[in-house]
């Protein structure tokens, strides 16, 4: 049995929660405590009611997620925001969330596992935010279809689908970029312009990066927001199981996204 605060402490450092800038809404870190030890560890990408409920199957009194409880601001506790809060208390069940410090980890990261997933070596950084590179990028060369084929069949491990921008039958990947989840925007796709980056991989995007891509000669691979951001969570969690012989195990709640 650990405490909590000594879970949470190591997290912070290992993580860079209190150094690696974020989205105002993100608030990093531990969001709720508990007080009780910790007997089990629960991961999934997103909190809901779904995944909380399955929390509490499984005994778990410390929930790690991607995309935390406050997003947006101050919010009334009304409604379903009072419902989980008043599950998650009535357990014990902490809360932890780790949003860009997670998706830009050496090595417990959303891209860089990704880019293994999908037999590739990150050899830099990409899509630059403030401070940080959240994503990675590397050399190849690897037929662009075979990299959406592995693309899919990851993506259906997690309940989705793989969507992309038209592949010539000839294509090859020879430099390619990932940044997972919201990942294709007008930003990344100048910058992958500016890297002479072909093949970008993401989670997804809004439509007009499709018909921007397609005129720049960059096929996107948009492998689910979702799916690709399963394994950080996943990572962390079993980090802990290692480190403090907490056991763990990861909640599956696709969106569909």
């Amino acid at each position: 049995m650990t405490d909590l605060a000594t879970i949470a402490d190591h997290l912070d450092a290992l993580l860079g929660t209190a150094s690696v800038p974020d989205y105002a809404g993100a608030l990093n870190g531990l969001q709720l405590a508990n007080r009780s030890p910790i007997l089990r560890v629960a991961a999934s990408v997103d909190i809901s009611r779904r995944v909380i409920d399955r929390a509490i199957e499984a005994k778990a009194n410390l929930l790690i997620v991607h995309h935390g409880m406050f997003w947006g601001g101050t919010q009334p506790v009304v409604g379903a925001t009072y419902d989980r809060l008043r599950l998650l208390i009535t357990h014990d069940v902490a809360v932890y969330a780790s949003h860009l410090p997670l998706d830009a980890h050496p090595s417990l990261g959303n891209n860089v596992l990704l880019a293994r997933t999908l037999g590739l070596e990150p050899t830099g950084g990409f899509a630059r935010f403030k401070t940080i590179d959240v994503g990675v990028q590397g050399t190849s060369d690897v037929a662009t279809m075979t990299l959406r084929h592995r693309a899919d069949t990851f993506a259906r491990l997690h309940g989705g689908a793989v969507r992309s921008t038209p592949i010539p039958a000839d294509h090859r990947t020879r430099r390619w970029a990932i940044c997972t989840g919201a990942g294709a925007s007008s930003e990344t796709l100048v910058e992958a312009q500016s890297q002479r980056v072909d093949t970008l991989i993401v989670g997804e995007g809004p439509h007009h990066t499709a018909v921007a891509a397609d005129d720049a000669g960059i096929v996107v691979i948009y492998a689910g927001h979702y799916a690709t951001e399963t394994l950080g969570v996943r990572a962390v969690a079993d980090h802990l199981t290692t480190t403090f012989g907490v056991p763990s195990v990861f909640i599956e709640a696709p969106t569909g996204l």
